[in-house]
């Protein structure tokens, strides 16, 4: 495969990020096979795309052709041997190293040797991940930002046997999606969740103690700290079990080190199932 002819693209995960990273890759022209475990679950994400889609061309900023275009060219499945004929595949499961290393396990058996395999894990080792399959060599990070179609920033992460000439194919491949890659080391977190954790965890803490109530907190981040949001609006966008999952990850990472301990309040909505807005109550109601 020539690394800079990419036509193809694989979405493992058809989840809020994946539905939106396969709607990027075919917004940008790419024919896309977008995954999940059933039919069900990947139609229902094809379903939401569409009507969202819809939105935009009722408000004038889609065209009916082009709705049309960008949906047919997503194919779905909920068998990754259909992963066989694509150039990269881009996974987009849960934040858990065993369930996406038994993911990248099953992709090298049904993929070609050449074929990337990018991971859009927010705080997990590419290098871990990468490990014990044929040819670690091709797996690479490509970590968007939710929503995936807003969002202009893609880390682009090189595990330690990640081939460069891999990176530079992401780093090309983000940008031709109109993108900014950034290249980040394999470190936990990576770049913006590793600055990001402290204000999440602190604003965590101040709710914790009592000092007062999360819209306060928030309205001090976006007024005092400059921020477009505050700290649990954000969690409440991006999924507060995603969030939480993130702080346990860079938390195990950083070997405990107190000043990255999980907050037991975000643990309890999580519990709760209050998870934010695709629940419709998290820290706010929606």
């Amino acid at each position: 495969m020539e690394l800079n002819d990419i036509r193809t693209i694989g979405v493992v995960g058809a989840g809020t990020m994946g539905a939106g990273i396969a709607q990027v890759a075919a917004q940008s022209g790419y024919e896309v096979v977008l995954y999940d475990i059933t039919d069900e679950v990947v139609q229902k994400a094809l379903d939401k795309l569409a009507a969202t889609l819809q939105k935009l061309v009722d408000k004038g900023r889609l065209s009916a052709d082009a709705h049309v275009a960008l949906m047919g060219r997503i194919t779905p499945t909920s068998t990754l041997a259909a992963m066989s004929a694509v150039q990269v595949v881009i996974e987009a499961a849960p934040e858990r190293l065993d369930l996406k290393q038994k993911i990248f396990g099953e992709l090298a058996t049904h993929t070609a040797p050449d074929t990337i395999l990018a991971t859009n894990t927010s705080t997990l080792s590419v290098t871990q991940i990468a490990a014990g399959i044929p040819n670690p060599a091709r797996v690479v990070g490509m970590h968007f930002f939710n929503p995936a179609p807003l969002l202009p920033l893609v880390e682009v992460i090189s595990g330690v046997q990640t081939d460069p000439a891999i990176a530079d194919a992401i780093v090309a491949l983000a940008e031709k999606m109109g993108k900014t890659p950034v290249r980040a080391a394999d470190v936990p977190g990576f770049i913006v969740n590793r600055v990001a954790r402290p204000f999440h965890l602190e604003g965590l803490r101040l709710l914790e103690q009592n000092v007062t109530d999360a819209a306060t907190i928030d309205r001090l981040v976006r007024e005092g700290g400059g921020f477009k949001m505050g700290v649990f609006e954000l969690q409440d966008l991006i999924g507060i079990d995603i969030n939480y999952a993130a702080s346990n990850s860079v938390y195990e990472a950083y070997h405990h080190a107190p000043r990255f301990r999980p907050s037991f309040r975000q643990r309890q909505q999580v519990e709760s199932g209050n998870l934010g807005r695709k629940t419709g109550k998290g820290w706010y109601e929606y």
